[in-house]
């Protein structure tokens, strides 16, 4: 599957309907986003059974305020409607493999267990 442009109007269902979510937060005046673009591609051919989505930071300023981004590219990952992974500025192939490896094996049951616990120790505090 190749990378899907996500908006205002598909972001929402995008997440709903798929377990594992890439986000590359881009524009295309960033010459890193366009360096990191192929790799970013590539990676989105090489495992279809996950969205690779690309947000337009230009066109989609709502997203990206909402996501508080700062400098691009960056990119952020949703599992199961919960951001267990965000980085800023362009990774190599390696590195990206890492992260999607490492997000495949993530047991969701502990890092919702791991959310709540930190949730009540702020509540606590």
């Amino acid at each position: 599957m190749a990378t899907l442009e996500l908006t205002a109007d598909n972001f929402n269902q995008t997440l709903e309907n798929n377990g594992i979510v890439f986000l590359d937060f881009w524009a295309a005046w960033c010459a890193p986003c366009r360096g990191f673009a192929p790799t970013y591609e590539a990676a989105s051919e090489a495992n279809p059974d996950i969205v690779f989505g690309k947000i337009d930071t230009e066109a989609q300023q709502e997203l990206a305020a909402t996501f508080q981004i700062r400098s691009i590219p960056t990119i952020a990952v949703i599992r199961e409607g919960v951001m267990v992974f965000r980085e800023s500025g362009a990774l190599p192939a390696s590195a990206l493999n890492q992260v999607i490896d490492g997000v495949r094996n993530l047991d969701m049951d502990e890092v919702r267990a791991q959310i709540a616990a930190q949730q009540a120790g702020e509540q606590q505090a």
